[in-house]
């Protein structure tokens, strides 16, 4: 019995040091699991994202961070999964979706003219080991008030059309009741599309219209604003409307722009090639009809310079552009000026000016002073001849007689006293 007693107390610390080994180990395990689960939530790589409310027709902001980065590149996905951008690289063809900012730990991109069809759930990912993502849900809010159109929505704008070709372009509203009618503008001007097209929604006693317009492009239309407008009872303030600029590829137009229209002997002097193009014109190719280019005139891109003009550099200089789409030439005729002989006859002229003034102005003071002295004399005599007859006449005719006569009788009327 006291053998058996024995064999049970050593088994017992036996049982009981297996026990707090087992429980340590389990303490190591969920000790190692919350690290873990801790290193996870701060992953400096996870990228974070938030979730997005906007009304159809609004501008949503995307927006996704990550703390570090390895060089990896941070991408968005779509609801379709579709990548819309790869760090600065756009990947689908919508030019509503556009970049705002793309640097190694965040990346901004925009999505404008929002539909319902937009609603849904967005992925942010990094390509590490492993790949992390993040997703963001869009939720987008129908029109509130039934029978009143949306915003239009213009489609065919995806590429930039070349001159003289044609692009359809398509107008689409829907929501309204009864259905809205839809008008296109070129900047300010209406032009003609096709009639409307009317549909009723299956789910709902509402219509959507569409529209289309087509157009044969030439390089005015460039840069031009096609606008596609909703006319409805419903909308108070005018009319809703869509505005998105076309692109027109057309070769280059060139001119050459001379550093000064006198360009003079032995001065520092050059021609500029200026290409007007979708896109500018890169490359320029600068010729001399005459022969070849002078030896001291050097070609810098779009610029000819010429280090010292000289007389033999006079010719007819042709430029040419190529915008990858055409090109464009022109010619211009360089006259060097002889300097020497552009300065004599400015000289000469404004020497003879300056001596026909002088000499007008010498004459005329001259004359004055003349007419002066003159006017000064006769007014002296006058009075002192009319003075002299007053005195001695007892009336007013006998001083003018007196006057007249001078001095002659100023001895006869002497008196003489003793």
């Amino acid at each position: 019995m006291s053998g058996m007693r024995a064999r049970q107390s050593m088994t017992f610390p036996a049982l009981q040091r297996a026990a707090l080994r087992a429980l340590a180990a389990l303490t190591m395990l969920l000790a190692t699991s919350v690290r873990s689960n801790f290193v996870f939530d701060d992953d400096p790589f996870q990228p974070v994202t938030q979730d997005e409310t906007v009304a159809v027709g609004g501008v949503v902001t995307l927006t996704c961070n990550v703390k570090e980065n390895d060089n990896s590149s941070l991408q968005w996905s779509n609801t379709a999964q579709q990548t819309l951008y790869f760090g600065e690289k756009r990947a689908l063809r919508d030019n509503r979706i556009q970049l705002v900012k793309s640097t190694g730990t965040e990346l901004i991109i925009t999505i404008s003219d929002v539909q319902l069809s937009d609603d849904g759930e967005y992925t942010c990912s990094i390509f590490t080991m492993p790949v992390r993502t993040a997703r963001a849900t869009v939720t987008v809010l129908a029109p509130a008030a039934p029978g009143v159109p949306g915003k239009p929505v213009i489609t065919g704008f995806e590429d930039a059309i070349q001159e003289g070709g044609k692009v359809t372009l398509t107008c689409t509203s829907s929501g309204s009741k009864p259905p809205a009618k839809l008008h296109w503008y070129r900047d300010q001007e209406e032009i003609q599309g096709r009639p409307d097209v009317v549909e009723s929604n299956p789910d709902e006693p509402t219509y959507t219209v569409t529209s289309e317009l087509t157009l044969t492009v030439t390089r005015n239309d460039n840069n031009a604003l096609i606008a596609c407008a909703v006319d409805h009872p419903s909308i108070a303030n005018g009319d809703k409307r869509t505005e998105r600029p076309i692109s027109v590829l057309f070769s280059p137009s060139v001119s050459i722009q001379p550093e000064s229209d006198l360009p003079r002997e032995g001065e520092k002097f050059f021609l500029q090639c200026v290409g007007n193009g979708n896109p500018e014109p890169t490359a320029f190719v600068w010729r001399r009809k005459d022969g070849e280019l002078p030896p001291m005139a050097k070609v810098d891109d779009a610029f000819l310079h010429f280090e010292s003009l000289n007389k033999s550099d006079n010719g007819i200089y042709e430029c040419q552009a190529d915008n990858g789409i055409g090109m464009g030439d022109v010619t211009h005729t360089l006259l060097v000026q002889d300097p020497t002989v552009m300065s004599t006859p400015l000289g000469v002229d404004h020497a003879v000016i300056g001596g026909v003034v002088a000499v007008i102005v010498f004459i005329m003071l001259c004359l004055l002073i003349v007419l002066g002295r003159y006017l000064i004399r006769h007014k002296g005599t006058y009075l002192t001849h009319e003075a002299k007859g007053s005195d001695d006449a007892p009336d007013a005719d006998t001083a003018i007689i007196n006057a007249e006569g001078g001095h002659s009788g100023m001895d006869d009327k002497k008196e003489y006293f003793i």
